[in-house]
């Protein structure tokens, strides 16, 4: 639609004149979404902490960063889907299930993008320098729940296995549910090598850069790691290497 390719187009320029770092305005309610299938549908808040209105747009993809609200194919619904927010007020977005069958034995993971576009400059400020409109996407982790899954989220963390190879960590989740690691650190003779984090999907495998740990960690090396919960609080954990 005209709109977003106004909007991208003025991101864009914005990158490639390297202007210091913006921050959106239009807060969200959390850093991660999860949608219980039994319920079919969540609410996430947002607030327009800004002294200005904002025009807002939302909507979900399965994972492309660059697919835009035109062509996006996912099994929900947002209501709105593009709304203006005064100044200060609060708006909240119902996200709607449509039932499209998703595995049923894990969790399905989507993105959430709200895209904040403020408003232009008055036609006086307008005349005295030169405008630059930059419309700025958060993106949150939207994470849809099955009903029935074994175990408990928020012990899925302590079930995380950790295999060392040369240069790497190698870790594995036997849960249906994705797991957030934010940060890890193997102790081996004495000295701490921090790994690089990330998310390991439902019964999949991470594999972990350890640049520093040139050779493998032996079995019983000590891991501790970070992970990230449902609330987007940070719980501490640790583990052994495993042969």
């Amino acid at each position: 639609m005209n709109l977003w390719n106004r909007t991208v187009g003025a991101a864009l320029l914005a990158f490639c004149a390297v202007l210091p770092v913006a921050h959106a305005n239009v807060l969200i309610g959390g850093t991660r979404v999860v949608l219980p299938a039994k319920d079919g549908e969540v609410t996430v808040r947002l607030t327009n902490a800004n002294e200005h209105p904002a025009l807002v747009q939302a909507w979900i993809d399965r994972g492309d960063p660059k697919a835009t609200p035109d062509t996006v194919d996912t099994p929900f619904l947002i209501t709105p889907p593009m709304f203006r927010m005064e100044a200060g007020r609060d708006q909240s977005l119902r996200i709607l299930y449509t039932r499209e069958p998703l595995p049923s034995d894990r969790e399905s993971l989507f993105w959430l993008n709200v895209l904040e576009i403020p408003p232009k400059p008055a036609d006086g400020e307008l005349a005295k320098a030169n405008y630059l409109q930059l419309a700025l996407r958060s993106r949150l982790k939207l994470f849809f729940r099955p009903q029935g899954l074994t175990g408990d989220p928020n012990k899925a963390p302590e079930q995380l296995t950790f295999r060392a190879a040369a240069g790497e960590l190698i870790v594995r989740n036997p849960t249906p549910y994705h797991i957030t690691v934010s940060e890890l650190a193997v102790t081996d003779g004495g000295k701490s090598f921090d790994a690089e984090a990330g998310m390991v999907a439902p019964f999949g495998e991470l594999r972990l850069r350890v640049p520093t740990l040139a050779k493998t960690a032996p079995a019983g090396a000590a891991v501790r790691y970070t992970t990230i919960n449902d609330y987007g609080a940070a719980s501490a954990f640790t583990a052994s290497v495993t042969p």
